[in-house]
């Protein structure tokens, strides 16, 4: 082999090598096959996986958020129907059912061409690849951020306010956004922020810091807030669910006091308590009834 040729061999393992480190195209997703799906990465590329068992949740299970419920099945139904809908930010406490009303609108509107996709923190700088696979499709498609939080400087919190409402290009009117936080701002706020701030005449202008902070949640068009559960609200729920799970309760009281005390025990009479409590006096009794 001549130098000409063994030059021309390098320079195509060299080529080879390269062609390796560079990230594939996101692959299309067989849509007939899922309704749910998650973003993931390998390699460097992202690609949306089907989910085949989404975690189906009845918006009937889901008590004491009915003003919720009602707000974000509205605005969904005008989403799936065509018409101009709002991205949405559920914040409040934990445990009171923000995610699982999401998951619940699934339920409710698959059938009628929703389609839900799970986008994990660390991969919100992927949304404009994400989008552009479903820009021109037929379904209608939530992007669903689960427990957002941020701190100063994160680069995902400068994606997320870009693809809800600052980016050049227009967002498809077929993709929105509904995220949930415990925060109503998504950023840690303190003291010290709020001592910028600026009296002009009657009017408070804010501090640049609070105003960076309140600018990613105000470009969500909705708002719903979620608080913590009374103990009649607490019970009324872990009843639901027993009932929802087939579980026989032959001594209410009793059941109510095993209740408050397992809440007891997690510190929080939330949804999410509720659902514990019931799964685990569901399992109980079968346990028993088979000896």
């Amino acid at each position: 082999m001549n130098p000409t040729e063994q030059l021309i061999a390098r320079a195509e393992q060299l080529l080879l090598r390269l062609e390796s480190l560079i990230p594939a195209q996101p692959a299309e997703p067989d849509w007939t096959t899922a309704v749910a799906f998650r973003w993931r990465r390998r390699n460097g590329a992202g690609h949306l996986q089907a989910v085949p068992h989404p975690h189906r949740i009845r918006p009937q299970d889901l008590r004491g958020v009915d003003e919720q419920k009602k707000t974000i099945d509205h605005n969904t139904r005008q989403f799936v129907a065509g018409r101009p809908a709002n991205n949405v930010l559920l914040t409040g406490a934990r445990g009171t059912g923000k995610s699982s009303l999401v998951k619940a609108m699934l339920h409710k509107y698959a059938a009628r061409g929703l389609r839900l996709i799970e986008v994990d923190k660390h991969d919100l700088l992927d949304l404009p690849d994400i989008v552009e696979q479903l820009r021109g499709r037929a379904e209608r498609f939530v992007l669903f951020c689960d427990d957002l939080s941020f701190d100063a400087g994160e680069p995902g919190y400068k994606a997320l306010k870009a693809a809800l409402d600052g980016s050049i290009a227009a967002p498809p009117d077929n993709v929105l956004i509904y995220a949930t936080s415990n925060r109503r701002h998504l950023m840690p706020e303190y003291q010290e922020e709020n001592l910028g701030a600026r009296h002009v005449g009657t009017e408070i202008h804010e501090a640049e810091a609070v105003e960076e902070k309140v600018s990613l949640s105000e470009r969500f068009g909705i708002w719903l807030s979620f608080y913590p559960f009374d103990q009649d609200a607490y019970l009324a729920i872990a009843e639901n669910w027993l009932a929802a799970l087939g579980a026989p309760v032959p001594d209410p009281d009793a059941m109510r006091r095993a209740a408050l005390q397992w809440a007891l025990g997690r510190g929080s009479r939330s949804g999410r308590t509720a659902w514990q409590f019931a799964k685990d006096w569901a399992g109980r009794a079968r346990m028993k009834d088979e000896g």
